[in-house]
């Protein structure tokens, strides 16, 4: 479950470190007070999209972290080890700069955002105050019943067999359609790879070959150059070095008061004879490893040239023709075949057919079972919220033709009063209705969820009275088995909370910030009597407000 969440210079947030706890936590606070800044941080750590607008003015960066014990989550730990990181902890980290660019890291490595979201499907589930929204879409329904049905591993590898299946039909018609255009593009490609691969130039030879030419090219330059500065200082004729140590000798021999002054140069004399004495072996060296071969430099600026020669015309530069002859083998590799080809991609394709139906009739008979079920707990969860009346249905029906969900359509049918005939949601539910059925499913949906972290955001919206007293005891259950975070603003849902969470504007030298407070006895009472009353709070609103709280949080049984 969700345990911490901090956050540094997000929205209007200038640092907030939150710790959560298990059961049913309630966010209230007025309107544009920032509840929704906190669902958004936490969106950015499971990888929701980011950008600029993300980061608190005048700041250069947002940072968030979300911290999760994971240690009744056998799919997190999994996913963490596959991919060898830590799994005794899991701390998620994003970072938005102004620019809009953003970094990410789990347990302290960096990762991609997509890691993110990966991970971040195995901890927690969102469900957003527009979800009666997606419940007008057919592809909602569909997921939704396959949650239900616990099926989802058979339904990727359902759509993994569906995606072979079509990728080999593909394939088998492009062959089956090879005409004069195919195989004058096939012939132009093996001649094209074929010379190519008899130029067999190396991914880093061209470079080699362009240094060796310079070196080739220039050497009997560099010898001669390099015979006339040994020349100047070791040659026999009016070479510095003879020059030297005959100079040396010379002040070497004065006796007594001659050499008066004359130390130092001599010893600056013999310095530089050792330095030209080094020089002159050094360049020995270089001259023994200059080699004029004109023979290797015609090959070489022969190769080079039929390198560029093949590089002009392919309209390629010469650096790039080893990854041409990659492209054009590959390409040629995906023409060649024939009779041979044709036939085993038929059977390829007609063992994936049967692969895919075989499986898909599976899939099949388990949305069916799970159907009558889904529809069952759903009308139940009605009852409760004061649609008893109602008729429920999930009609499970066959496509026209295969996808890669199988080969059902699934929609869920509503009668909204009696001895009406069940109708497609969009046809019949109107807003307040189509807000409780879509919080009786996400209830039933996150009943059978493996995760035990849920998010509710403002799914409340549409209810009142009675009702919204109901969907507050469903939160409430609902927590009592794992961690409910609910963001609302009905009073008779923020008092079923085990713990409740204010949300509220502060300004602070000329800025707005949002802070947020855990909220005790006393600060409950008041901020469920402004839910109720408003601004003003006379004695009355108060007293309904704790007396709300108390019958909230120790029911009569």
């Amino acid at each position: 479950m969700l345990t911490e969440l901090a956050i540094s210079d997000f929205a209007i947030v200038d640092q907030l470190e939150l710790e959560l706890g298990s059961g049913m936590t309630a966010i209230t606070g007025e309107t544009g007070a920032g509840k929704s800044i906190l669902l958004g941080a936490l969106g950015l750590c499971l990888g929701e999209r980011a950008d600029s607008g993300s980061v608190r003015h005048g700041q250069a960066r947002a940072d968030l972290s979300a911290r999760f014990d994971i240690s009744k989550l056998p799919a997190a730990r999994d996913w963490l080890t596959s991919r060898e990181l830590p799994s005794d902890e899991c701390l998620l980290r994003r970072v938005v700069t102004r620019s809009g660019r953003s970094k990410a890291w789990i347990n302290g490595q960096p990762v991609t955002i997509s890691d993110l979201k990966s991970l971040g499907e195995t901890l927690i589930e969102i469900h957003g105050q527009h979800a009666h929204q997606a419940l007008l879409h057919e592809e909602t329904h569909l997921r939704l019943l396959d949650d239900l049905a616990g099926h989802r591993q058979s339904v990727s590898l359902l759509g993994e067999l569906y995606r072979q299946w079509q990728s080999t039909r593909r394939k088998l018609k492009r062959l089956a359609d090879d005409g004069d255009e195919q195989r004058a593009r096939r012939q132009l490609l093996r001649y094209q790879v074929e010379e190519l691969d008899q130029l067999g130039l190396g991914d880093e030879e061209l470079a080699s070959l362009e240094n060796e030419q310079g070196d080739l090219a220039h050497a009997e330059t560099r010898l001669a150059e390099t015979q006339f500065a040994m020349d100047c200082c070791d040659g026999e004729d009016g070479g510095a070095l003879p020059m030297l140590h005959q100079a040396v000798q010379r002040l070497g021999e004065l006796h007594g008061s001659e050499r008066g002054g004359l130390a130092n140069v001599i010893g600056l004399l013999g310095d530089a004879c050792i330095q030209l004495e080094e020089a002159s072996r050094e360049l020995g060296q270089v001259m023994s490893s200059i080699e004029l071969d004109p023979e290797r430099l015609a090959w070489v600026e022969q190769r080079m040239g039929e390198v560029h020669r093949i590089a002009r015309k392919h309209h390629v530069m010469p650096e790039e023709v080893p990854a041409l002859h990659q492209r054009l083998s590959e390409e040629l590799a995906g023409l060649e075949g024939g009779e041979d080809d044709l036939e085993a991609l038929a059977e390829e394709a007609e063992s994936l057919k049967g692969q895919w139906r075989e499986l898909a009739e599976s899939v099949s008979q388990a949305r069916q079972s799970a159907a009558s079920r889904f529809a069952e707990e759903v009308q139940q969860q009605l009852a409760f919220l004061a649609m008893g009346k109602a008729t429920f249905e999930v009609e499970v029906s066959r496509r026209d033709s295969a996808s890669p969900d199988g080969m059902d359509r699934v929609r869920f049918l509503i009668a909204a009063n009696a001895g009406q005939p069940p109708r497609p949601l969009a046809k019949v539910a109107s807003g307040g209705e189509l807000s409780r059925i879509s919080l009786a499913i996400q209830v039933i949906a996150a009943q059978h969820s493996t995760i035990p972290s849920l998010v509710f955001d403002e799914v409340d919206v549409g209810v009142s009275g009675a009702t919204a007293e109901i969907v507050g005891q469903l939160l409430r259950r609902l927590g009592s088995n794992g961690q409910v975070l609910t963001v609302t603003h009905l009073p008779q849902v923020a008092a079923q909370a085990h713990q409740h969470l204010h949300i509220h504007k502060q300004d602070e030298d000329d800025t707005t910030l949002t802070r947020m407070t855990l909220l005790d006895e006393a600060g409950r009472v008041g901020e469920l009597a402004r839910l109720l009353g408003g601004v003003k709070l006379s004695d009355q609103t108060l007293a309904h407000a704790r007396e709300m709280l108390n019958a909230s949080q120790h029911p009569r049984h």
